[in-house]
């Protein structure tokens, strides 16, 4: 399954802290843990001894320690001790199986096979004039590039999101181009009249947007400075971030970078949250909840070009979770 050399957001960064984190991958149960270094740790919430869930447990100072028989498991895996034969040198079979981890965009990252891929790109990260807000995560029953297609969708804002990013009056889209780039595919000149485009707007503006994926389960979206705006050269960025969790459910989280450094990361969030909530029952309802690859299973229009686009670029990746 090629979907395990990839990178996947797992869980927010503050949430590993003190104490071992249950998470869900790819339909795979781990633990994530800190060890003293301050390193996030990903091993399988399996003991190898009796089968508890190492979740349960605690992080006993540089070790992860077993809630059943005290079994202590180094930052590697390996056993470091049993505590019912404390003489016993534990040898390098006895371990539990443990993944590489990475920090980014106030996330924890974790790929289930070793491959010399990069993270998803996310190039606002990088830029000191936008603030960075976190939003989520967000629990949906929705398989993972069914979200990202409904990210990369304009044509469903006068209906779902009227009043919003959209309106009935306004559903016209006009062309825009798409074409593929080394790690996915892109849209730009994505152009839409939008009642509230932000937190910030004053007045009903014409929008124009960039839509980005990045990876099979990452999109982005970058909003060029518009009229109706409180904010002069107001400017965001927003990252998706999803955590295929089965083929049918996901974890989702969005980045904020923006150029508004007074508003509280509550407002932010807020607003965003709005947005997602008025998506969400609409995805939970698509069937099937994997996203079909054949272009004969579903109809298309115009409209649809970058929604066809990514679902041809999921079948050239060979991407078969969420996917039918």
């Amino acid at each position: 399954m090629m979907e395990k050399t990839l990178w996947h957001p797992v869980a927010l960064a503050q949430e590993v802290v003190h104490a071992p984190l249950a998470v869900r991958l790819l339909e795979q149960e781990l633990v994530l843990w800190r060890d003293l270094a301050g390193e996030v740790r990903a091993f399988v919430d399996r003991c190898p001894h009796r089968g508890a869930r190492l979740s349960m447990g605690r992080v006993s100072g540089d070790r992860l320690e077993c809630p059943y028989h005290g079994w202590q498991f180094a930052s590697d895996g390996h056993c470091a001790q049993v505590p019912a034969v404390p003489e016993f040198v534990p040898p390098p079979a006895h371990c539990v199986r443990s993944f590489a981890v990475q920090e980014a965009y106030g996330l924890v990252w974790v790929q289930l096979e070793a491959a010399d891929t990069p993270l998803p790109v996310f190039a606002a990260e990088g830029d000191d004039k936008l603030r960075k807000v976190l939003c989520g995560p967000y629990d949906v029953a929705a398989s993972a590039p069914r979200i990202i297609e409904n990210f990369l969708d304009m044509s469903h804002f006068g209906f779902v999101h009227e009043g919003w990013l959209g309106s009935r009056d306004a559903t016209a889209m006009a062309p825009y181009q798409v074409e593929n780039t080394p790690t996915g595919v892109k849209a730009t000149n994505c152009k839409a009249v939008q009642p509230q485009s932000n937190l910030h707007s004053t007045a009903a503006a014409e929008v124009h947007y960039t839509y980005e994926v990045t990876d099979p389960y990452t999109a982005l979206l970058n909003k060029l400075p518009e009229e109706g705006t409180s904010k002069e050269g107001w400017y965001e960025s927003i990252g998706l971030f999803i955590c295929p969790v089965t083929p049918e459910s996901s974890r989702v989280w969005f980045r904020l970078a923006v150029a508004d450094f007074e508003t509280p990361d509550e407002k932010l969030q807020a607003f965003q949250h709005t947005i997602f909530v008025q998506d969400q029952p609409v995805l939970e309802s698509q069937q099937p909840k994997c996203l079909p690859l054949d272009p004969r299973a579903e109809l298309h229009s115009a409209a649809d070009r970058m929604s066809s686009a990514y679902r041809r670029y999921l079948k050239s990746r060979g991407v078969s979770f969420g996917v039918c």
